[in-house]
């Protein structure tokens, strides 16, 4: 009896220690399985990391854990997140305590008594007043059987040591774990890379803007004919460059004691281009002054802002951006932006409201969505400023060098006008001295219309070169009938070449129309006479033909002279090209070149030495879209 009882009693004991063990296996699965669950929950490895620790913990029944993931690079494993205490990072050097030690073996460490094992650090016991009993330390292992980590844990709850059956529970939690774990680093790997991709695409956007901003700038700076022009171009580029409402550009007067609006454009742009300001006044003054931009997000508080011209504009802006043009020798002038926002109105520049904001102006209607200036803008309107200093100096010195340019063409000008003034001066000095030797009114009188002729002739030189100097180029082509023309420059000719020994012919087989500067084709005709007439010091024949070829007027003027000197070989129509001789200068037949060219033409020489010259003149007979009006001329 005694023993059945006993035996019912063990089998009974034996039951319920089974069913113990089966229900800390069946809470210990659920454990896994909610680990499970929540490792798969999120890939951000700081989650992940209080996940683990926090499910180990509770699964392993412990009173601390500590996760350490290994540094390879530093030969380091490092925590960030420690249970049971605060948050921080602590690094330890491999095999520095029990953790390095696991980290270096690749084994588990089941410590009973910490304070027996010579890996064992008490000083962190003692500093922190915790008394670490048991410790079981496991390497994390991912898929590949690679050391990832090490995970420890201190003192299970009931006071025992840790087992063999904690040891298996967990390497299995450590496994989950380190596939986990391996996914996040993974995951913030990519993220580290694709916020590396942004930031490059982002660069390499800004990097195109720039280029696509200098190039654009130097598309106008080839396009813009003066430094007005250009600024007019280019304001409108900055303005649209940072959304701005309106934009001007101020620059400093050539003595340097005054700014002036050189462009602007906005609503007010129009009312005060042109504005002059004493140096130092208001926000643009202060940045030339002190070479510094400027950024505001309410203008009206600022001390610096110009309340005087916000009266005379009538415009109160609240956002405004300047920075300084800076020049090789100093400032040149500021840039400035006003009122960041969507553009109220596409139309063009004065079409908004007068309300709306404007260069420098200030007023009564505040403008709606005015967004602050960035630091990205500073950046843009700071490269547009250096890219537009480079193209106002590019463009100031090609201006400085097309006024030395053209006051060199003036003074060559002159030249060939004071040259070929001689010839009407010839003439009408030869008419003078006719009159008193005849009798005759009606001879008297033509003699007077002569002279008048060529004082009309000296005229038009002058006003030819004031033309010039005012930058008009343009050619005075009209209708001439050449029989007329062939007539008045045959008398003229025979006037000039008369007592040289000189026979004249002109051979006219062409007579009809044809369009052409007739002042100007004078001086062709009598500084090729005048050539001629040095080239034939002993007398001889000049002969001026008129013929056309296809839709050309073709001018020929041959001479039986000596030829074109040896020395002026290949060099016949440059300025002062002269073989010095006695009063020639070098300027006619440069002349002449210019003028047929300036006419659409050309001009070809041939010569032999001994022989003589001949000069082919061939012009456009008719002018473009003239024909029909020709044709109806000659009938």
């Amino acid at each position: 009896m005694t023993t059945d009882l006993k035996d019912a009693s063990s089998r009974d004991c034996a039951q319920a220690a089974s069913e113990a063990r089966l229900s800390r296996v069946e809470r210990e699965l659920q454990v896994v399985k909610d680990v499970a669950k929540a490792l798969g929950s999120t890939l951000d490895l700081d989650t992940l990391l209080q996940i683990i620790m926090a499910k180990t913990m509770e699964v392993m029944d412990a009173d601390r854990a500590t996760l350490y993931l290994l540094d390879e690079e530093r030969g380091e494993i490092w925590s960030k997140v420690t249970q049971g205490g605060e948050i921080q990072e602590i690094r330890l050097r491999i095999p520095e305590g029990i953790s390095g030690w696991v980290a270096q073996t690749g084994e588990t460490a089941n410590i009973p008594d910490a304070y027996a094992d010579p890996r064992f650090n008490p000083e962190v016991d003692r500093k922190s007043g915790y008394r670490t009993r048991s410790i079981l330390t496991m390497p994390m292992l991912n898929n590949q059987g690679k050391a990832v980590g090490v995970v420890q844990i201190l003192n299970r709850r009931d006071g025992k040591p840790f087992g063999s059956e904690d040891e298996e529970l967990l390497r299995a939690l450590t496994a989950q774990a380190a596939v986990s774990i391996e996914n996040g680093k993974l995951y913030q790997s990519l993220l580290r890379r694709n916020a590396e991709l942004q930031e490059t695409q982002a660069k390499l956007e800004r990097r195109m803007k720039e280029l696509d901003l200098l190039y654009q700038i130097e598309q106008e700076r080839f396009g813009a004919d003066s430094l007005d022009e250009l600024l007019d171009r280019l304001v409108g580029r900055a303005m649209d460059l940072v959304s701005a409402r309106a934009a001007s550009v101020v620059l400093v007067t050539q003595d340097r004691a005054e700014l002036h609006f050189g462009a602007a454009t906005g609503p007010k742009g129009q009312a005060i281009r042109k504005l002059r300001m004493p140096r130092g006044k208001g926000v643009v003054g202060w940045v030339v002054e002190h070479d510094e931009p400027v950024v505001l997000d309410d203008a009206s508080t600022d001390p610096r802002h110009n309340r005087e011209l916000a009266a005379r504009i009538g415009y109160q802006p609240r956002s405004i951006l300047c920075v300084p043009i800076r020049g090789e020798d100093g400032v040149l002038g500021a840039l400035e932006l006003l009122d960041k926002g969507p553009r109220a109105n596409a139309g063009g520049a004065d079409s908004q409201e007068d309300g709306a904001p404007g260069p420098g102006g200030e007023g009564e209607v505040p403008a709606p969505e005015v967004l602050p200036f960035d630091d990205n803008d500073l950046k843009l309107a700071s490269l547009f400023a250096g890219h537009l200093a480079r193209a106002i100096q590019l463009v100031g010195a090609q201006e400085v060098r097309l006024k030395e340019s053209r006051l060199a063409a003036i003074g060559q000008m002159l030249s060939g006008v004071v040259h070929d003034l001689k010839t009407p001066l010839t003439i009408a000095s030869g008419y003078t001295q006719l009159l008193p030797t005849t009798q005759s009114e009606e001879q008297r009188a033509a003699f007077c219309q002569e002279i008048l002729k060529q004082f009309e002739l000296m005229d038009s030189m002058t006003r030819e070169v004031l033309a010039f100097a005012r930058g008009d180029l343009q050619l005075l082509i009209r209708k001439v009938y050449l029989h007329r023309f062939l007539a008045d420059v045959g008398e003229h000719l025979h006037r000039e070449l008369e007592g040289k020994g000189i026979t004249l012919q002109i051979e006219a087989e062409y007579q009809g129309l044809a369009w052409f500067d007739e002042i100007k084709l004078r001086r062709v005709v009598h500084n090729l006479a005048s050539n001629a007439a040095r080239a034939m010091p002993d007398g001889g024949t000049f002969t001026f033909r008129s013929a056309t070829l296809g839709d050309s007027l073709v001018l020929t003027f041959s001479d039986t002279g000596t030829g074109i000197p040896e020395e002026l070989e290949g060099r016949l129509f440059e300025l002062f090209a002269t073989s010095g001789g006695a009063g020639g200068t070098g300027l006619g037949l440069a002349i002449v070149k210019r003028i047929v060219t300036e006419h659409g033409g050309r001009i070809e020489v041939e010569s032999a030495r001994g022989e003589g010259t001949t000069f082919t003149v061939t012009l456009p007979l008719r002018r473009q879209n003239e024909e029909e009006q020709v044709a109806e001329d000659e009938l």
